[in-house]
């Protein structure tokens, strides 16, 4: 018998997810899933298998710390330099930190990514490649795609930025990217170039706007046409498209606009202050929740990445940001987003057990449902990067630095909690542009964006100054463009595909 090794295109072919947040869908099925051909019988079945895919962008994996696309968000950002380990605590994410994990290619973090994106595009493939058959509306149908499409383009888009080259439009983009999965099958597959893999990407997310369009969805954790604008938006700016990025952003954000039926709009203070953990904050664009009556034990974002959770993790190894970052002059004392972190480490408000380790600067913008309880909602997409979208690519597709103010400081000024103390800002050139990532990094701290922004932006990693311990993160430095930005290939896709080849090591 064949053995079957869960690659990425030795894959489970004929099956498809389908865990959902209810009741599991035809049980007689084992382990949670289905045969294609009952899961697609109709539109009503085929959603079905969609909320499967919603579920396991959170559910756990094989370890404890892989708790889907939240775990990796800790992952990118353990590889940047404004998350700060205050101690290896229960060494947890420790080898990500030291630039080890992603570099071995038998390394369990290495394998996550690789196994968990193309399980979800094996997953989309089921639906895009049988839905048409699917007894059912016609409207049914086309919002099933769209948001399948969707998972299909999002996926592949982490895995090249991960595993493949920086693009540089300045170049043919010609060197290997991951394989394209558009069927699932048991042949070995190639990688594909970093430009394949790009188009490839913009033509599934063209065709999800297509069906998505005037789609209400059911919840947030659903895709919408404002969600694969606000996809679009991320990847023409990776591409250095600033043309596009500006004009997937704006439309993203205007979602009411095109038919979503969802009004989105920045946060209150109060919100920003409230942990992070309710996707149905006015500003979160797509994010999961967990129900009530589920619970996510000791692999939830929140173990590793709140302030109040009481894990072993959280106790002994509390997030602190950079403190580089936190003190630069351009951020205001009551600017609402360095409130979100303690220079004290104390978080008073929290009431924290004396079993809490104190450190400076630790970070309280996560917070769990409580001690006993590390549910909370994980946003994958907010308002305030469509700003920062359209601000940084006005401001490097040059003249126009005015276009490019506006829309930093119409999300400034929604974060600063003292009105008097707002200052627009008026830098222009390479200044306006150092001033929009610093924002960016401050307002997405956690959420998982520092590794794959210095990576497009061919800019090193530079720790040196700030909090980090060097015996905790090893690793101070590394240079622009250094092979260490690829992510090795994972040893069981290599044994099982005779035709894919690793990355430099």
């Amino acid at each position: 018998m064949k053995k079957i090794i869960y690659s990425t295109l030795i894959i489970a072919a004929l099956t498809v997810f389908l865990s959902s947040c209810g009741k599991d869908y035809l049980q007689t099925y084992p382990t949670d899933q289905v045969s294609a051909e009952s899961a697609f019988t109709t539109t009503a079945n085929a959603m079905q298998a969609l909320n499967g895919i919603h579920r396991i962008m959170y559910t756990q994996w094989a370890n404890q710390g892989e708790a889907g696309e939240a775990s990796m968000n800790i992952n990118r950002d353990m590889l940047g330099e404004d998350l700060v380990m205050t101690s290896s605590g229960n060494g947890w994410y420790n080898t990500t930190y030291q630039w080890l994990a992603h570099r071995s290619e038998t390394n369990a973090t290495a394998y996550f990514p690789w196994r968990m994106y193309y399980r979800f595009i094996a997953n989309a493939n089921m639906i895009i490649n049988n839905i048409d058959k699917a007894v059912g509306p016609d409207a049914d149908k086309k919002a099933i795609k769209g948001e399948a499409l969707c998972y299909r383009a999002w996926a592949h888009f982490q895995l090249v930025q991960l595993y493949g080259k920086r693009f540089d439009k300045t170049t043919a983009n010609d060197n290997p990217g991951v394989p394209i999965m558009l069927t699932n099958n048991f042949d070995g597959q190639e990688r594909n170039t970093v430009a394949e893999v790009y188009t490839q990407i913009n033509k599934d997310l063209d065709d999800a706007i297509t069906n998505l369009t005037g789609y209400a969805r059911a919840n947030r954790s659903h895709f919408n046409v404002a969600v694969a604008k606000g996809i679009k938006a991320r990847v023409a700016l990776t591409t250095q498209n600033w043309a596009d990025a500006v004009t997937f952003a704006q439309q993203a954000r205007g979602s009411q606009s095109l038919g979503t039926g969802t009004t989105f709009s920045l946060m209150t203070n109060t919100q920003y202050k409230a942990g992070f953990n309710d996707y149905t904050n006015p500003e979160w664009m797509w994010g999961s929740t967990v129900i009530p009556d589920q619970t996510t034990y000791f692999y939830s974002f929140f173990a590793y990445m709140s302030r109040n959770f009481s894990s072993t993790n959280i106790r002994g190894n509390p997030k602190a940001i950079n403190t580089l970052l936190y003190n630069n002059a351009i951020f205001t004392a009551t600017d609402v987003r360095k409130a979100n972190f303690d220079p004290t480490g104390l978080h008073t408000a929290l009431n924290l057990a004396a079993t809490f380790t104190k450190k400076t600067y630790t970070s309280q913008k996560f917070l769990a449902a409580g001690e006993a309880d590390s549910r909370g909602d994980v946003v994958y997409m907010r308002m305030a990067e469509m700003y920062l979208i359209e601000a940084e690519a006005y401001a490097r597709m040059g003249g126009q630095d005015a276009a490019a103010q506006t829309a930093l400081n119409t999300l400034r000024q929604n974060r600063e909690t003292v009105p008097a103390n707002y200052v627009a800002s008026t830098n222009t050139g390479n200044a306006l542009i150092n001033e929009i990532m610093l924002n960016r990094r401050l307002e997405f701290w956690g959420e998982g964006f520092r590794f794959t922004d210095l990576k497009r932006l061919n800019l090193p990693l530079d720790r040196t100054g700030a909090n980090h311990t060097l015996s905790l993160c090893l690793i101070t430095n590394i240079a622009a463009g250094d092979v260490q930005w690829e992510w090795l290939i994972p040893k069981d896709e290599l044994n099982a595909n005779p035709k894919i080849k690793q990355n430099p090591l």
